[in-house]
């Protein structure tokens, strides 16, 4: 064979050589590749956990929402009407009406005050003051049930109470009978038109906080009214205030059982309502 030849025939096989390693290359390199895919997909399988947050997800979803006991009370009755005409003539004979406190939500917070002068001239004046403030709260499902929010209120009241400024002589002492829990806090107080003396009752009944204060004073000169007979009057009112709340809730609220007419409170668990949140100060 020629040289020219074996030339010519050389340069026909280069060709097919290199498309033959080129093939091979290609495949080569297509291995790892074929074992990267086949490893991702085996770890994507049932084993990777995935399975396990759609259940817990899924059990996330199906769990209840929180609950919280109904409040008993759901209402309050009108602040001014919440005293017998009897005990305004008793406690304040020389107001001519009650002054109801500002509010958004009677249902929620009333008070009313009245203000009696018994004018005796060069003799002196009687003067006397009475104000019923009503505040009730609804259970919520972040702050607790609606007895437990009044609990609270109610012992910050009686702590305020107890830290008065000016106040004298003051004395605090527990009040049976009434309501749930219930707290007399007396003590006088100087102003210059004379000595008042202070009688404060905070109860608490179900979901409901009752304060009630009434101060006399003898002015221009009439005598000091005893604080004693203050003191009685005050806790009285106050029963009768307590009163007025469970019957404002009519018999659902004892869940058609009589109240106790001792304290105020229902004689059964009270009716479960749905509730929202309340909270503030009369």
């Amino acid at each position: 064979m020629s040289e020219g030849t074996m030339q010519r025939r050389a340069q026909r096989e280069q060709p097919e050589r290199a498309k033959r390693l080129t093939r091979v290359l290609v495949c080569a390199a297509a291995v790892p590749v074929m074992l990267v895919a086949t490893g991702c997909s085996s770890d994507s399988g049932p084993d990777d956990g995935g399975g396990g947050d759609k259940a817990a997800s899924a059990s996330a979803s199906a769990s209840p929402s929180p609950t919280v006991q109904a409040a008993a009370y759901r209402t309050l009755p009108e602040a001014c009407r919440a005293l017998s005409k009897k005990t305004l003539e008793d406690l304040a004979p020389k107001a001519k009406s009650g002054k109801e406190g500002s509010s958004d939500d009677v249902a929620s917070r009333a008070s009313c005050s009245w203000s009696s002068l018994d004018n005796n001239g060069v003799k002196g004046s009687q003067f006397r003051w009475l104000n019923v403030s009503l505040l009730r709260f609804e259970s919520d499902t972040t702050r607790g049930p609606g007895d437990k929010l009044a609990q609270e209120y109610y012992d910050k009241q009686v702590r305020e109470i107890r830290a008065t400024p000016g106040a004298k002589g003051l004395n605090a002492q527990a009040v049976t009978g009434t309501g749930d829990e219930a707290t007399a806090v007396r003590y006088d107080l100087k102003k210059k038109e004379g000595t008042f003396k202070q009688q404060t009752v905070v109860v608490r009944v179900e979901n409901v906080v009752v304060t009630l204060d009434y101060n006399g004073a003898g002015l221009a000169g009439d005598k000091t009214p005893d604080a004693a007979a203050l003191l009685a009057d005050a806790k009285k009112a106050a029963k009768e205030a307590v009163l007025s709340v469970t019957r404002a809730n009519g018999p659902a609220a004892a869940s058609g059982s009589p109240s106790d007419p001792a304290s105020g409170r229902p004689s059964a668990p009270a009716s479960k309502a749905p509730s929202a949140s309340a909270s503030g100060k009369s």
